[in-house]
Protein backbone atom coordinates (compact mmCIF):
# COMPACT_ATOMS: atom_id res chain seq x y z
CA UNK A 1 0.00 0.00 0.00
CA UNK A 2 1.29 3.34 -0.89
CA UNK A 3 2.60 5.49 1.75
CA UNK A 4 0.62 8.90 2.59
CA UNK A 5 3.08 11.42 3.06
CA UNK A 6 0.81 13.26 5.14
CA UNK A 7 0.09 10.63 7.45
CA UNK A 8 3.40 8.98 7.65
CA UNK A 9 5.53 9.72 10.84
CA UNK A 10 7.37 8.21 13.28
CA UNK A 11 9.32 8.64 17.16
CA UNK A 12 12.27 7.26 18.58
CA UNK A 13 12.60 6.17 22.44
CA UNK A 14 15.85 5.96 24.16
CA UNK A 15 15.72 4.62 27.60
CA UNK A 16 18.33 7.27 28.00
CA UNK A 17 18.42 11.04 29.23
CA UNK A 18 19.49 13.76 26.40
CA UNK A 19 22.61 14.43 27.35
CA UNK A 20 23.34 10.39 26.67
CA UNK A 21 21.53 10.44 23.38
CA UNK A 22 22.82 14.13 22.34
CA UNK A 23 26.04 12.05 20.94
CA UNK A 24 24.73 9.38 18.41
CA UNK A 25 21.61 11.96 17.39
CA UNK A 26 24.23 13.89 15.82
CA UNK A 27 25.98 10.95 13.78
CA UNK A 28 22.51 10.17 12.36
CA UNK A 29 22.91 13.29 10.17
CA UNK A 30 19.12 14.28 10.45
CA UNK A 31 17.51 18.21 11.88
CA UNK A 32 15.96 16.68 15.20
CA UNK A 33 14.44 16.77 18.42
CA UNK A 34 15.55 15.50 21.31
CA UNK A 35 13.56 16.19 24.57
CA UNK A 36 12.97 14.71 27.67
CA UNK A 37 10.02 12.40 27.85
CA UNK A 38 10.25 11.02 31.26
CA UNK A 39 12.72 9.75 34.32
CA UNK A 40 15.32 7.80 32.29
CA UNK A 41 13.50 8.38 28.83
CA UNK A 42 14.41 11.29 25.88
CA UNK A 43 12.50 11.49 22.46
CA UNK A 44 13.77 12.10 19.49
CA UNK A 45 11.63 13.72 16.37
CA UNK A 46 12.39 13.80 13.07
CA UNK A 47 12.02 17.67 11.83
CA UNK A 48 12.31 16.40 7.90
CA UNK A 49 10.34 13.73 5.81
CA UNK A 50 13.56 10.88 6.02
CA UNK A 51 11.27 8.61 4.30
CA UNK A 52 11.31 10.40 1.21
CA UNK A 53 14.72 10.24 -0.64
CA UNK A 54 16.68 13.09 -1.12
CA UNK A 55 18.26 14.23 -4.61
CA UNK A 56 15.88 11.75 -6.85
CA UNK A 57 13.63 13.67 -9.33
CA UNK A 58 10.81 10.90 -8.53
CA UNK A 59 10.87 11.92 -5.09
CA UNK A 60 11.73 7.96 -4.09
CA UNK A 61 9.26 6.96 -1.12
CA UNK A 62 10.88 4.55 1.65
CA UNK A 63 9.12 2.69 4.69
CA UNK A 64 9.12 4.11 7.36
CA UNK A 65 9.13 0.91 9.35
CA UNK A 66 12.68 0.39 7.35
CA UNK A 67 13.88 4.18 8.21
CA UNK A 68 13.16 4.13 12.01
CA UNK A 69 14.14 0.57 12.47
CA UNK A 70 17.61 1.66 10.72
CA UNK A 71 17.58 4.59 12.52
CA UNK A 72 16.69 3.05 16.51
CA UNK A 73 19.88 0.19 15.62
CA UNK A 74 22.27 2.99 14.53
CA UNK A 75 21.41 4.57 17.97
CA UNK A 76 21.88 1.71 20.11
CA UNK A 77 24.86 0.42 18.25
CA UNK A 78 27.75 1.04 21.10
CA UNK A 79 25.48 1.66 24.22
CA UNK A 80 23.98 0.09 26.80
CA UNK A 81 20.42 1.15 26.69
CA UNK A 82 17.94 0.55 23.82
CA UNK A 83 16.38 2.66 21.47
CA UNK A 84 12.38 2.16 20.27
CA UNK A 85 11.41 3.22 17.09
CA UNK A 86 7.80 3.88 16.33
CA UNK A 87 6.25 4.75 13.65
CA UNK A 88 2.64 4.69 11.35
CA UNK A 89 1.50 5.06 7.82
CA UNK A 90 -1.77 4.83 6.34
CA UNK A 91 -1.58 1.49 6.08
CA UNK A 92 0.37 0.17 9.02
CA UNK A 93 1.75 0.53 12.48
CA UNK A 94 4.95 -0.45 14.46
CA UNK A 95 7.60 -0.41 16.47
CA UNK A 96 10.98 -1.85 16.06
CA UNK A 97 13.65 -2.40 19.67
CA UNK A 98 17.07 -2.19 19.04
CA UNK A 99 19.73 -3.09 21.53
CA UNK A 100 23.34 -2.85 21.15
CA UNK A 101 24.52 -5.74 19.01
CA UNK A 102 21.34 -8.03 20.01
CA UNK A 103 18.96 -8.89 17.40
CA UNK A 104 16.46 -6.22 16.78
CA UNK A 105 12.88 -7.05 17.66
CA UNK A 106 10.32 -5.24 15.13
CA UNK A 107 6.08 -5.94 15.36
CA UNK A 108 3.49 -4.19 13.91
CA UNK A 109 -0.70 -4.13 13.01
CA UNK A 110 -2.60 -3.07 10.20
CA UNK A 111 -5.16 -0.23 10.10
CA UNK A 112 -8.00 -1.94 11.41
CA UNK A 113 -5.72 -3.47 14.75
CA UNK A 114 -4.77 -6.93 13.33
CA UNK A 115 -1.58 -8.06 14.50
CA UNK A 116 1.36 -9.00 12.29
CA UNK A 117 4.53 -10.74 13.46
CA UNK A 118 5.70 -13.03 16.37
CA UNK A 119 3.80 -12.84 19.41
CA UNK A 120 7.00 -13.80 21.37
CA UNK A 121 8.94 -9.96 20.04
CA UNK A 122 6.28 -8.87 22.77
CA UNK A 123 8.06 -10.81 25.38
CA UNK A 124 11.59 -9.90 24.28
CA UNK A 125 10.27 -6.22 24.07
CA UNK A 126 9.21 -6.29 28.00
CA UNK A 127 12.24 -8.64 28.51
CA UNK A 128 14.90 -5.65 27.09
CA UNK A 129 12.84 -2.65 28.51
CA UNK A 130 12.82 -4.23 31.90
CA UNK A 131 8.90 -4.45 31.88
CA UNK A 132 6.92 -6.28 35.14
CA UNK A 133 6.55 -9.90 33.85
CA UNK A 134 3.00 -10.15 35.31
CA UNK A 135 1.33 -6.90 34.62
CA UNK A 136 2.76 -5.73 31.60
CA UNK A 137 2.94 -8.80 30.31
CA UNK A 138 -0.53 -9.37 30.22
CA UNK A 139 -1.53 -6.27 28.51
CA UNK A 140 1.45 -6.78 25.84
CA UNK A 141 0.24 -10.08 25.04
CA UNK A 142 -3.94 -8.55 24.90
CA UNK A 143 -1.85 -6.41 22.03
CA UNK A 144 -1.23 -10.06 20.06
CA UNK A 145 -5.15 -10.86 19.76
CA UNK A 146 -7.77 -9.79 16.90
CA UNK A 147 -9.66 -6.92 18.80
CA UNK A 148 -12.24 -6.08 16.56
CA UNK A 149 -12.77 -2.45 18.13
CA UNK A 150 -9.08 -2.24 18.38
CA UNK A 151 -7.62 -0.11 15.04
CA UNK A 152 -3.52 -0.05 14.66
CA UNK A 153 -3.30 3.64 16.41
CA UNK A 154 -5.27 2.45 19.37
CA UNK A 155 -2.85 -0.34 19.49
CA UNK A 156 -0.05 2.03 19.58
CA UNK A 157 -1.17 4.12 22.59
CA UNK A 158 -1.76 1.14 24.29
CA UNK A 159 1.72 0.26 23.89
CA UNK A 160 2.65 4.01 25.21
CA UNK A 161 0.46 3.47 28.31
CA UNK A 162 2.27 0.48 29.33
CA UNK A 163 5.56 2.23 28.75
CA UNK A 164 3.89 5.07 31.05
CA UNK A 165 4.10 2.66 33.97
CA UNK A 166 8.00 2.24 33.33
CA UNK A 167 8.54 6.04 33.60
CA UNK A 168 7.85 6.98 30.03
CA UNK A 169 6.03 10.89 29.79
CA UNK A 170 5.89 11.58 26.12
CA UNK A 171 5.49 15.73 25.89
CA UNK A 172 2.34 17.20 25.05
CA UNK A 173 1.28 16.38 21.07
CA UNK A 174 4.12 14.29 20.62
CA UNK A 175 1.30 11.09 19.92
CA UNK A 176 1.96 8.35 17.76
CA UNK A 177 0.03 9.19 14.65
CA UNK A 178 -0.30 12.79 14.87
CA UNK A 179 0.53 14.19 11.48
CA UNK A 180 4.96 15.27 11.10
CA UNK A 181 3.71 18.90 11.04
CA UNK A 182 2.24 18.32 14.48
CA UNK A 183 4.51 16.67 15.66
CA UNK A 184 7.43 19.04 14.71
CA UNK A 185 5.31 22.19 15.86
CA UNK A 186 5.12 19.67 19.73
CA UNK A 187 8.31 18.61 19.87
CA UNK A 188 9.92 22.21 19.73
CA UNK A 189 8.10 23.81 22.19
CA UNK A 190 8.77 20.66 24.64
CA UNK A 191 10.18 21.22 27.97
CA UNK A 192 13.52 20.72 27.71
CA UNK A 193 13.90 20.56 24.00
CA UNK A 194 17.30 20.97 21.44
CA UNK A 195 17.44 20.87 17.81
CA UNK A 196 20.02 18.25 16.83
CA UNK A 197 21.75 18.90 13.41
CA UNK A 198 24.57 18.07 11.96
CA UNK A 199 27.12 20.05 11.70
CA UNK A 200 30.15 18.29 10.38
CA UNK A 201 31.96 15.38 11.61
CA UNK A 202 35.04 17.49 13.28
CA UNK A 203 32.11 18.61 15.98
CA UNK A 204 30.56 14.82 16.24
CA UNK A 205 33.80 13.20 16.75
CA UNK A 206 34.39 15.86 19.83
CA UNK A 207 30.91 15.37 21.16
CA UNK A 208 31.29 11.38 20.92
CA UNK A 209 34.94 11.80 23.09
CA UNK A 210 32.96 14.72 24.98
CA UNK A 211 30.67 11.78 26.28
CA UNK A 212 33.02 8.99 26.46
CA UNK A 213 35.52 11.06 28.93
CA UNK A 214 32.66 12.17 30.79
CA UNK A 215 30.60 8.74 30.79
CA UNK A 216 30.46 5.37 32.80
CA UNK A 217 32.28 3.54 30.18
CA UNK A 218 35.98 4.31 31.79
CA UNK A 219 38.63 1.52 30.96
CA UNK A 220 36.08 -0.41 29.09
CA UNK A 221 36.88 1.98 25.87
CA UNK A 222 40.95 1.57 26.30
CA UNK A 223 42.84 -2.12 26.22
CA UNK A 224 42.73 -4.99 23.67
CA UNK A 225 38.66 -5.20 24.27
CA UNK A 226 38.57 -1.79 22.84
CA UNK A 227 40.55 -2.38 20.18
CA UNK A 228 38.70 -5.78 19.05
CA UNK A 229 35.27 -4.11 19.64
CA UNK A 230 36.13 -0.90 17.41
CA UNK A 231 37.78 -2.98 14.59
CA UNK A 232 34.49 -5.48 14.41
CA UNK A 233 32.31 -2.62 14.58
CA UNK A 234 34.40 -0.94 11.59
CA UNK A 235 34.54 -3.86 9.84
CA UNK A 236 30.97 -4.61 10.04
CA UNK A 237 29.56 -0.80 9.77
CA UNK A 238 30.96 0.06 6.30
CA UNK A 239 29.65 -2.50 4.34
CA UNK A 240 26.59 -1.68 6.16
CA UNK A 241 26.86 1.84 5.04
CA UNK A 242 27.74 0.70 1.39
CA UNK A 243 24.47 -2.20 1.29
CA UNK A 244 22.06 0.98 2.63
CA UNK A 245 23.43 3.07 0.10
CA UNK A 246 23.00 0.96 -2.49
CA UNK A 247 19.19 0.54 -1.70
CA UNK A 248 18.82 4.00 -1.14
CA UNK A 249 17.54 3.56 2.74
CA UNK A 250 18.70 6.45 4.87
CA UNK A 251 18.17 4.45 7.79
CA UNK A 252 20.28 1.44 7.12
CA UNK A 253 22.59 4.00 5.76
CA UNK A 254 23.07 5.95 9.43
CA UNK A 255 23.22 2.74 10.77
CA UNK A 256 26.45 1.43 8.75
CA UNK A 257 27.91 5.12 9.19
CA UNK A 258 27.26 5.18 13.17
CA UNK A 259 28.37 1.95 13.41
CA UNK A 260 31.65 2.34 11.60
CA UNK A 261 32.31 5.64 13.38
CA UNK A 262 31.86 4.08 16.97
CA UNK A 263 34.37 1.75 15.40
CA UNK A 264 36.57 4.19 14.47
CA UNK A 265 36.63 6.26 17.40
CA UNK A 266 37.43 3.64 19.50
CA UNK A 267 40.54 2.94 18.22
CA UNK A 268 41.22 6.72 18.12
CA UNK A 269 40.22 7.14 21.59
CA UNK A 270 42.19 4.12 23.04
CA UNK A 271 45.47 4.95 20.61
CA UNK A 272 45.15 8.84 22.15
CA UNK A 273 44.93 7.76 25.61
CA UNK A 274 47.05 4.77 25.15
CA UNK A 275 49.82 7.59 23.91
CA UNK A 276 49.15 9.89 26.52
Amino acid sequence: MPISMTTAGGLLLCRAEPPAVRPGAHLLRERLVLAPAGTGWSVLTPQDKPWRARNTPAGEVHQVGDVLEGWATALAVGTNWPVLGLWWDEGRTGFALAAGFRRTVAYGWQADGAPEGDPDALRTFAARLGLDPVMDMEDLEALTRPDAAAGGRARMLALIAVLARADLALPAGLAPGEPPERLRAAALVAPGAETVEWSGWRDAVRAELDAVDGGPLGPWVRGPRARLLGAAQLAAGAPLMLWGARRRSPGWAAAGAVLAAHGALSLAYDRARTAS
